[in-house]
């Protein structure tokens, strides 16, 4: 039996190393003062497509239910977020949302993306302001120092600011062009310039006004880096940028970096838009945001400015991985063993005590003996031996898995403070 192309199953390692990434993502959501929502995995088709049309229809998974009614599985937060919040009508503004779980998208499979991933995802909602933007890639900033990962780099841009260069160059204001053109921008990164000149070519675009656009699309570096290389005041939303550049300096965010070649690919982004890199790694976006207050107003909420950030998580595992971080906590299991079969039910009720007590315990349950016992047991914190001499003087045997010493104690210690003599 297969499975569909672009699924996978999650065995327990992968679990442990997703479940890491929730607890720290959750961390801080808590210290940003973001509130934990997860929206419904499956929505009407008709919302998906408010703001992105039929095009989306290719890039999502959506079928007819029993009341043939079109529906669709969720390809992200956001839309699902914003949906919810605008239906909200006494909800206090600014809201501040988090959330994280899985999504699904009929993308061709990649490394580090399967069909079916999860997603780290935050949102605020209300008057829309730099300060948000800022608070998005701090919290960004954040997360990604506490997993313990190096070389990251948080790059900033406004679509304003491309898309006026785009319209300067093109001599029009036609948006199906304009958006075909971000859309080469934003292949720059996945594809070589030649490729995608070819390939706009032949589209009918002219190749020189595409080199123009691609060329000053790869601009990037810092805000003084920048302004020495070109007027960037007459830029369209460049005092904006700069706002946000500021607000991130004095919020003690280092690594980010102004990169004109960011523009995101989902068309609802209507102002500030950023990407994060490991820029020693060629795995691509680990996560990306920005704002899209036309969502908001797609919905019906032309008050409402809406921006956020989401990252993939196990792209962010196998970055992880590149860079040998091992953050995953040891196990915290117990394994009770025991020597013959006489001290099976011996150890088969320690065993349910220390469970009773909180304690995560396994026991062999097919009679196996000793030696595959403590193979099976070789990936938890302690053993917990019941052997026929110790036991006789109601004691057992303790071993220490991570560096092999043992010590008798008595079965009425384990079990009366067990958390406390197994350091859980």
């Amino acid at each position: 039996m297969e499975l569909p192309r672009g699924m996978k199953d999650f065995e327990q390692a992968e679990l442990g190393k997703i479940e890491f990434v929730r607890k720290k993502f959750l961390e801080t959501s808590e210290l940003f003062g973001f509130k934990q929502i997860e929206p419904s995995p499956i929505e009407l088709l008709s919302t998906l497509e408010a703001k992105s049309g039929a095009a989306i229809r290719d890039e999502i998974y959506y079928f007819k239910d029993k009341g043939e009614r079109d529906i669709a599985l969720r390809f992200d937060f956001t839309v699902g977020l914003t949906r919810y919040v605008v239906s909200q009508k006494s909800l206090k503004l600014p809201a501040k949302m988090s959330s994280f779980g899985g999504v699904w998208r009929y993308d061709e499979p990649q490394k580090g993306r399967y069909r079916f991933f999860h997603q780290w995802n935050i949102e605020i909602y209300g008057k829309p302001s730099i300060e948000s933007e800022a608070e998005v890639i701090e919290f960004t900033s954040r997360l990604f120092d506490g997993l313990g990962l190096k070389h990251i780099i948080v790059d900033i841009n406004h679509r304003s600011l491309i898309e006026s260069y785009i319209k300067s160059v093109l001599g029009t204001e036609d948006k199906v062009k304009i958006s075909d053109i971000l859309r080469a921008v934003d292949k720059l990164s996945k594809k070589s310039k030649n490729e995608i000149l070819l390939e706009y070519q032949k589209k009918g675009h002219s190749k020189e006004n595409l080199e123009k656009i691609l060329e000053f699309s790869k601009i990037k570096g810092s805000l003084i880096e920048i302004e020495k290389k070109l007027d960037a005041s007459r830029l369209e939303s460049w005092s904006d940028l700069k706002n946000l550049w500021n607000s991130l300096q004095n919020r003690d965010v280092k690594n980010i970096r102004i990169n004109f070649g960011i523009v995101r690919g989902l068309d609802y982004y209507s102002g500030m838009v950023f990407e994060v890199f490991d820029e020693k790694s060629d795995l691509g976006a680990l996560a990306g945001g920005g704002r899209y207050d036309s969502l908001a107003k797609a919905f019906g909420r032309k008050d409402l400015g809406a921006t956020g950030v989401a990252g993939g998580v196990e792209r962010i595992i196998l970055t992880m991985e590149e860079q040998k971080i091992v953050k995953l906590e040891q196990s915290k299991s117990v394994y009770v063993l025991y020597v013959n079969e006489e001290m099976q039910k011996h150890a088969t009720s320690i065993a349910s005590k220390l469970r009773q007590k909180g304690v995560p315990v396994e026991i062999d349950l097919s009679g196996k003996p000793l030696k595959k016992q403590m193979e099976s047991a070789s990936e938890s914190k302690f053993a917990v031996i019941i052997a026929p001499k110790e036991f006789s003087s109601k004691s057992l045997i303790l071993r220490n898995m991570l560096d092999g010493k043992e010590k008798q104690i008595t079965v009425d210690d384990l079990l009366k403070n067990p958390k406390s003599i197994l350091n859980l």
